[in-house]
C-alpha cells in the first residue's frame, strides 16, 4: 500500500532527508558509485530516491476536525397554520415596529412634506457664485 503524500508533505520529508543525507547520514537504500555520480551526489535528488522507493520509516499526523457534542435543533414547521393566524402575527409584529418607530422618533410622512416645500425657494446661493 503506497501512501500518498501532498506536495507540502513531500516537501517537507524531502528537505529533511535530505539535510540528514548532507550531514553524513548513512543512506537507507543501496546505491552504487555509478549511480550516485549520476545523481551528481545531491543529497535531495538522493532523499527523493529513498521516497520513491519507499524505505523512509515516515509517518505522518494528519490532524482530524473535531466533532462537535451538542445537538442541533429541530425546526418545527407549522403545515397547518391559517392564513388567519399568520395574518394576526404579522399585524401584530408591524404594531411593534410602529410602537418603536415611535419612540425612536422616525421620520413621518406628513413631515417629511411640510419640509419638502421650503427646500426649493432659495436659491441664491447658485446666483452668488456667478
Amino acid at each position: 500500500m503506497a501512501i500518498e503524500f501532498s506536495k507540502y508533505e513531500r516537501a517537507r520529508i524531502l528537505g529533511a532527508r535530505a539535510l540528514q543525507i548532507s550531514m553524513d547520514a548513512p543512506l537507507l537504500s543501496k546505491i552504487d558509485d555509478d549511480s550516485l555520480s549520476n545523481l551528481s551526489y545531491d543529497p535531495l535528488k538522493i532523499a527523493a530516491l529513498e521516497l520513491d522507493s519507499g524505505v523512509l520509516p515516515i509517518s505522518v499526523k494528519r490532524p482530524m476536525p473535531l466533532r462537535k457534542e451538542e445537538k442541533l435543533e429541530k425546526l418545527k414547521i407549522e403545515e397547518g397554520a391559517s392564513d388567519e393566524m399568520k395574518e394576526k402575527i404579522e399585524q401584530k409584529e408591524e404594531k411593534e415596529i410602529q410602537e418603536e418607530g415611535e419612540i425612536m422618533q422616525l421620520a413621518n410622512p406628513e413631515d417629511e412634506e411640510l419640509e419638502g416645500e421650503g427646500f426649493g425657494e432659495s436659491s441664491s446661493g447658485s446666483e452668488e457664485l456667478e
